[in-house]
């Protein structure tokens, strides 16, 4: 197997190491090789691809912080094709929430939920994804998870860090 270096601050570290410890990983080795397939996965749902989809992509982030709220203005002027909706909220005393609708290709979704997961110092980026080009009873039931939650969903917790 290829060892890979990786630089992350201390604190994701230290959860990474809790998060081992606790489910009984053997190590962060481990641990970051399952979380690498997950998000690889994510949008490999053959039964998304060369549909109409719709989105909900939630981000969060310290308002003290602008460079994210500038990144996130920038992303939405420039996927206005995508972009059905923006909506910005301030939460508690100190953060913002970011909130995207977007009517979109999984190709062109998987970009967007990307490029956000890649700006530096967001704290957090969920996101949601469901078919509209069908409202049948088929497709609602093709789109229905195991746990009977609708559309296909991911969370964003990690993010690029230079």
């Amino acid at each position: 197997m290829t060892v890979v270096s990786v630089s992350m601050p201390e604190e994701l570290l230290e959860r990474i190491d809790g998060f081992a410890a606790e489910h009984g990983y053997t190590g962060r080795s481990e641990v970051v090789r399952e979380a690498s397939r997950n998000l690889l996965g994510e949008f490999e749902d053959a039964k998304l691809e060369d549909r109409e989809l719709m989105a909900v992509v939630t981000v969060l982030f310290d308002y003290e912080t602008t460079s994210v709220e500038e990144r996130m203005m920038r992303l939405r002027h420039e996927h206005e094709g995508l972009v059905a909706s923006n909506f910005h909220n301030h939460v508690g005393s100190r953060y913002c929430m970011e909130l995207f609708v977007l009517e979109g290709r999984l190709e062109d979704i998987s970009a967007f939920v990307g490029k956000i997961r890649a700006t530096k110092d967001t704290l957090t980026v969920d996101y949601s994804v469901t078919p509209v080009d069908e409202f049948g009873g088929d497709a609602v039931a093709e789109a229905t998870d195991d746990d009977g939650e609708h559309g296909h969903g991911g969370h964003g917790h990690g993010h690029a860090e230079e």
